[in-house]
């Protein structure tokens, strides 16, 4: 007789299908491995960037991740154009995460798609898709958590919790994140800096 981790019987069949998913998770978690290690020890963005392409994520020309950026399934990973990733973020990635052209996310930025249901009896988690815009700037240690949606040109504070959708061109700050204010200049046409070589 099979039992679940919960200590539910389970048919031979549901047992092999567990019994298979461990396997090919743990092969997902070696293929994780080699691309976190690549994004903590290659000190070359263009390198960094074609491995993290193989595992597949979808990336805009110009576009650079600096080192240490961490993931979890790289796949459902979209980013825009002449957008920059900066040192140790994280990118969730079990869901849809999009991240549009001319985004600047400072410094260890978490941006979540998947979280655990309190009220749920096997505390199974759920997944929301998280959509950035373009020109959006995410300053450093912000945490953005699933199914929010942050407008066009939008300003996250350091250190800000966005719970909620955040507006175009808005400036939201503190935990959770609230409006503190509207960014001024509405033409965003700017391109961003070049990536430094070896960050």
């Amino acid at each position: 007789m099979f039992t679940d981790k919960h200590g539910k019987v389970l048919s031979f069949s549901s047992a092999f299908r567990k019994i298979f998913g461990r396997f090919y998770n743990w092969y997902l978690d070696f293929k994780l491995y080699i691309v976190h290690c690549v994004s903590e020890h290659i000190p070359l963005h263009f390198i960094r960037k074609f491995c993290f392409q193989l595992s597949g994520m979808k990336i805009g020309k110009g576009t650079t991740m600096h080192m240490g950026v961490r993931f979890f399934e790289p796949k459902h990973i979209k980013i825009g154009k002449d957008t920059k990733i900066g040192y140790r973020c994280f990118l969730d990635g079990r869901t849809e995460l999009t991240i549009g052209d001319h985004v600047d996310i400072a410094s260890e930025v978490m941006i979540y798609n998947s979280e655990h249901d309190m009220d749920s009896d096997e505390f199974k988690a759920h997944e929301e898709k998280v959509e950035i815009g373009d020109y959006v700037f995410i300053g450093p240690r912000a945490i953005i958590l699933p199914g929010v949606t942050i407008g066009k040109g939008a300003v996250v504070a350091a250190g800000a919790v966005v719970t909620k959708d955040v507006g175009e061109y808005m400036m939201v700050g503190g935990v959770p994140a609230k409006e503190i204010g509207e960014r001024k200049n509405k033409i965003l046409n700017y391109r961003l800096g070049r990536a430094r070589l070896f960050q």
